[in-house]
């Protein structure tokens, strides 16, 4: 019987040896297998922490014009610029044991496992703010066992391969807090229209608890349910001893002043230019639209704000009683070809189409400088004279004719000089100038000014009958203004990644294009349009009803209208601008529709220099300024009525004076009497001037 015994003790004992060498080498090879996964977790690649980051869009006077995104809007900042409250709020409600885990909570796990299998449902949590981490960058948020594995598995990877602090950061960078705001800065931005490091203990308890439901903890939603929850968060700050007792009940009675109920919309100021911004940098610099919506850059751009709400004003006011009428208007600088004021419409909300880089229209008489232009460099000169009259243009062998018209039908039936004929934007005189240079030269030269939109070498185009776009309009005047320099219009500085790299940055573009010379005597022509004293018994200056908007600084300019578009181009040597006025069905404009782009572009170019010097033309060397009588081309003397100072090249001014208006004194023998006849029989002899045979010679052989 003894012996049995101590057999039986003897098997018991190798029994448990058994289990326990058994148990040992158990625990030694999960040991074996959990090191070998880990060591192959850790020798994987570093999960990527990159994420779709809001693109911010700055003017050139440095505010927020508006952002770029996916759909998410994200602003990521560092964890230091994050304050304390808000890193405090959201470890006591999300993780508090953050700091003792390595991307999984066992005792988080055990209890949320006991309560679920207790209510039967999966509604516990159990995750840590390193596992919520890893569902925003690699996960769906279905409530499944798989996921919650691998939700684990990259948890684990990431504490792996990142700081705490790197992974707290991320968090709360990609975090969402409602109404399309990721990430701390951008929903502090939305909630309270602040940065995070300046939120107060009670806004940041408000936004530590949205996370967990934000269709139903934002306060936009429900301000009392937000409240509530925002009260569990100071508990827990509380609890967490990151907050005192009194600090808890201050911050429970603040009274929190919400934003502008909002969602974030992206295009703040200046939406057209926006548009076109993006489109400027994908179509003529290949940006990448991806990195453009979500690489997190700072974009800098050539906007100036008070210009653009200026223009946005002018347009409102100006177009309030007409709701179809729309318009375009382009500022920029003509020395760098900064553009600094873009209006694509009235109203971005009621219509998205940028009709100032994507509708083309017909530019009307604002063609008829660079015909002048080139008829300069062909040997004409500001006094250079046609006669204004009904005329019957016939070209193509004399198969075709042509039977243009001034406006209301009305002509000088007489002599006029070119710089009258500019003034009063006389059709005949343009015309025959057409003629007489050929079609295809005002084709070129319109390329020279910086005009790519295709145009047709026939009769009308002097009257402005191809389409153009109205950027490419006001920035093809932009050589009157700086010397002759064909620019290229930029709408950004540079732009920058989230780490200060620069990854774009732009230069002024210009090109000697034109003669300074022959440009600065048009512009000194262009003037004219707001000189009322240019005009005549058939026809007003065109800009003289805007004239005493502009007061007393130099411009020049000049307007254009067809049956259904409206123009007004011009400039200083700061600034040139074109707005446009028309119906997008291109009816016929009525009553008064054609003056609203005069009056708004008077009134932008008054409002937008206010502050700036009022600067002349330069005048280069080979140029001269002398004082003519406008109507006749000679030089002016102290008796013409008008006397007006006009810009030659040098050796080609007149020499002759006007004695027409020479006045008769008591002791002039009456010898002013017999000048005047001479005058007149001279001018009776000139009447048929060379300028009006040459037309004719070549009219007849064309």
């Amino acid at each position: 019987m003894e012996v049995l015994t101590r057999t039986a003790q003897r098997r018991r004992r190798r029994l448990w040896k058994r289990i326990l060498w058994s148990g040992l080498l158990v625990i030694f090879f999960a040991f074996l297998t959990m090191s070998a996964f880990i060591l192959y977790i850790y020798n994987m690649e570093a999960p990527s922490l990159t994420v779709p980051e809001t693109s911010i869009v700055y003017s050139a006077d440095g505010q927020t014009i508006g952002e770029f995104s996916q759909g998410e809007h994200r602003y990521w900042i560092p964890l230091d610029h994050m304050g304390e409250d808000i890193l405090n709020a959201t470890l006591a409600i999300e993780d508090r044991r953050f700091y003792d885990h390595y991307g999984f909570d066992p005792i988080r796990i055990g209890r949320a496992i006991l309560t679920n299998l207790t209510t039967g449902s999966k509604s516990q949590g159990a995750s840590t703010i390193t596992q919520q981490y890893a569902r925003n960058l690699f996960l769906s948020h279905d409530k499944t066992w798989i996921r919650k594995f691998n939700e684990a598995l990259y948890a684990l990877r990431l504490e792996l391969h990142y700081t705490k602090e790197e992974i707290l950061e991320g968090y709360l960078n990609t975090i969402y807090y409602g109404h399309g705001a990721y990430g701390i800065e951008a929903a502090a931005n939305l909630y309270f229209q602040k940065n995070a490091e300046t939120l107060t203990t009670a806004e940041a308890a408000m936004l530590a608890g949205i996370p967990k439901g934000p269709s139903l903890y934002s306060p936009f939603v429900d301000l009392n349910k937000a409240t509530n929850r925002q009260h569990v968060v100071l508990n827990a700050m509380r609890e967490m001893g990151v907050a005192t007792e009194k600090e808890i009940e201050i911050s429970k009675e603040e009274d929190i002043q919400l934003a502008e109920e909002s969602t974030m919309t992206g295009k703040r100021i200046a939406p057209y230019f926006q548009d076109a911004l993006r489109q400027w940098l994908v179509e003529e610099h290949d940006f990448d639209m991806t990195v453009l919506d979500g690489g997190g850059l700072t974009i800098y751009t050539t906007l100036l704000t008070d210009m653009q709400k200026e223009a946005e004003r002018l347009i409102a006011k100006e177009l309030s009683l007409d709701e179809e009428l729309e318009t375009a208007l382009v500022a920029l600088d003509p020395r760098t070809g900064d553009v600094r004021a873009l209006a694509g419409g009235k109203n971005y909300n009621e219509s998205t189409f940028n009709r100032a880089t994507q509708a083309k229209r017909h530019p009307g008489s604002t063609l008829k400088p660079f015909l002048y232009y080139a008829s300069l460099e062909h040997g004409l000169r500001p006094n250079s004279m046609l006669k204004s009259e009904e005329t019957t243009f016939v070209y193509d062998e004399g198969r075709e004719e042509y039977h243009p018209g001034n406006f209301n039908h009305r002509y000088a039936d007489d002599y006029i000089t070119m710089l009258q004929a500019l003034a009063v934007s006389d059709n005949i005189y343009a015309m025959k100038t057409h003629f007489l240079l050929g079609f295809e030269d005002l084709v070129d030269t319109a390329a020279k000014f910086g005009i790519t939109s295709q145009m047709s070498p026939i009769p009308s185009l002097a009257l402005g009958t191809s389409d153009v776009g109205i950027m490419e309009m006001t920035s093809s005047y932009s050589p009157f203004a700086n010397g002759g320099y064909h620019i290229t219009p930029r709408f950004v500085e540079k732009i920058v990644d989230r780490d200060g790299n620069v990854l774009f940055e732009t230069k002024t573009e210009r090109k000697q294009t034109l003669d300074p010379a022959y440009t600065a005597i048009m512009t000194n022509m262009m003037k004219g349009m707001f000189e009322p004293d240019l005009g005549a018994d058939y026809a007003s200056v065109t800009g003289g009803s805007i004239a005493d908007i502009l007061e007393d600084r130099p411009v020049a300019g000049k307007s254009g209208s067809t049956q259904s578009d409206s123009w007004m181009i011009g400039f200083t040597p700061q600034l040139v601008t074109g707005v446009w006025t028309g119906y997008d069905d291109a009816r016929a404009l009525e009553g008064d529709d054609a003056q609203h782009s005069k009056q708004i572009w008077a009134l932008f170019m008054k409002n937008a220099l206010k502050n700036d010097l009022k600067l002349s033309f330069p005048i280069p060397d080979n140029v001269v300024e002398v004082n003519i009588n406008p109507f006749n081309g000679l030089l002016a003397t102290e008796d013409c009525p008008v006397s007006r100072p006009t810009l030659f090249l040098s050796g080609s001014e007149p020499s002759e004076y006007c004695i027409e208006h020479i006045d008769d004194t008591e002791d002039n023998d009456g010898n002013n009497d017999e000048l005047r006849e001479k005058f007149r029989q001279r001018e009776d002899k000139k009447k048929e001037k060379w300028l009006d045979k040459l037309f004719d010679w070549v009219t007849l052989n064309d």
